[in-house]
């Protein structure tokens, strides 16, 4: 009885973080194609996005490309770190987006 309880219990977490991580996902695709605050549809074209811009690379095979989540994030919170000259926004230094927010879109760019 144990086991099966430590499965139950096992397999509800699995599924309420699943949940929470689908949310997360949805919310940072809302932001990354609001033309207030993520605004990444004016530089990149992503998959389910309209009139996206052709500065920047298309956004696919984000997991793949980057499979170290934090690298990600120091991309979106400020790329000027990384590359001096990129004309990426840096939205975590200059306040555009919280660090919840930046979370919610990288985790919506890794389902890309």
């Amino acid at each position: 009885m144990p086991a099966l309880a430590a499965s139950l219990l096992l397999a509800v977490t699995v599924t309420s973080f699943s949940a929470r991580a689908q949310s997360a996902a949805a919310e940072g695709e809302k932001l990354a194609f609001d033309r207030n605050k993520g605004n990444c549809l004016t530089c990149h074209e992503i998959k389910g996005g309209s009139q996206a811009g052709n500065i920047a690379p298309a956004l696919t095979n984000i997991k793949s490309k980057y499979p170290n989540r934090a690298d990600l994030v120091a991309i979106v919170s400020d790329e000027t770190k990384r590359n001096p000259l990129t004309v990426m926004p840096p939205f975590g230094r200059n306040h555009i987006l919280t660090d919840k927010e930046i979370d919610a879109v990288v985790d919506f760019l890794q389902t890309l």
